[in-house]
């Protein structure tokens, strides 16, 4: 076994080791089916505690790489296989059914009034200005530091575009990625995206969702070249994508110029121990194009969003779209570039959260 752990790292020793060994399980050296070795045999052979190797392993359960069997030990789930994975059942959520509609957890109203107020402090009469185009680097920069830190997302400034939520979003994308594209939406989806290709002249073909995701035969079949989906708990089916499946998609999406929209809704506020992984952070092929909003961690009145951009398209967009102003006022731009800076947008996340697994394992 060839796992280590570098206590330099301020990684968590039981991070490094789940990364460690969920890289295996991708790669196929664990293959479907097979037993994980035993946290007593992991624990011994790296230097660490059987608490550290149980955490890991509860991580790769979470994420759907593995599955716990009483008294038998840890099984992999994760298929690698060559084009699709057979044909799921039908659509069974794997969670909780989530809603667009404005049932967001309350950030605390005192930490924003007080945010507000150092802002129109700090800034004065900058609050005034015009806003770049893209957004404010403060913003930007706040949000790819987030993202570095949070969901093991690597970007630049110029690759974040800020607007004003979801729906203007997706309209830029259209414009960037071109009308004549084929698109393809979940089935169920959430109408809105639907109902925003439809106003720009864009018919979407729809993919039935399975248990797991969308069914293998119909992406397969797809003569797609853009995949708008939402991974985690896709709205209204509650539907989220397993680990084998988000790494089909991706699979599919090396397939000629194909690119995928990976429409990251509130997946902030998952139970598991760790943040949802991103297909943006798995693609070698700089082809995911990631989006989220702040309506659900913050409000649906700030109507703030974001999309990160592939770093070959930067160019293209500045090029074809830069024009557009932005849709978000300076002001607020600041207030949301502070409260991530300060802690105070991931303490809620995290306070949520905690909530949420009390709420539904007690602890």
């Amino acid at each position: 076994m060839r796992y280590t752990i570098d206590s330099t790292k301020s990684t968590p020793a039981y991070l490094q080791l789940y990364l460690q060994v969920r890289e295996d399980i991708v790669n196929g050296l664990y293959t479907y089916g097979e037993k994980l070795p035993s946290k007593r045999t992991v624990a011994d052979d790296v230097g660490v505690s059987t608490v550290t190797v149980e955490h890991a392993y509860a991580l790769l359960c979470d994420e759907g790489y593995a599955e716990a069997r009483e008294r038998s030990g840890f099984f992999v789930l994760f298929r690698t296989e060559e084009g699709f994975a057979a044909p799921s059942h039908p659509a069974v959520s794997r969670s909780v059914p989530h809603s667009h509609s404005d049932d967001s957890p309350e950030f605390p109203l005192s930490v924003l009034t007080r945010t507000m107020r150092a802002v129109l402090s700090d800034y004065e009469r900058r609050i005034l200005e015009r806003s770049p185009n893209c957004g404010t680097f403060e913003l930007r920069d706040a949000i790819r530091k987030y993202l570095a830190r949070s969901r093991g997302i690597s970007a630049e400034c110029e690759q974040i575009i800020i607007g004003s939520g979801s729906e203007y979003l997706y309209g830029l994308i259209v414009e960037l990625l071109g009308r004549d594209c084929v698109y393809a939406i979940e089935s169920p989806s959430y109408k809105k995206i639907e109902h925003v290709y439809g106003a720009w002249g864009v018919i979407p073909e729809h993919l039935p969702l399975g248990n797991d995701g969308i069914e293998s035969a119909a992406l397969r079949d797809s003569s797609a070249q853009v995949l708008h989906i939402s991974p985690y708990r896709s709205f209204p089916s509650g539907v989220t994508a397993s680990a084998s499946k988000r790494h089909e998609y991706l699979r599919w999406a090396q397939q000629g110029k194909r690119y995928i929209i990976e429409d990251d809704f509130e997946s902030e506020f998952s139970v598991s121990k760790k943040a949802e992984e991103t297909l943006f952070s798995h693609t070698r092929n700089d082809n995911v194009i990631y989006m989220n909003t702040f309506s659900k961690t913050l409000s649906s009145s700030f109507r703030i969003g974001y999309t990160v951009l592939p770093k070959h398209l930067v160019a293209e967009f500045e090029k074809r779209l830069g024009f557009y102003s932005c849709t978000v006022p300076t002001y607020m731009q600041f207030v949301l570039a502070a409260l991530m800076e300060n802690g105070d947008f991931e303490r809620h996340i995290n306070r949520v959260r905690r909530k949420k697994r009390k709420e539904l394992f007690g602890k």
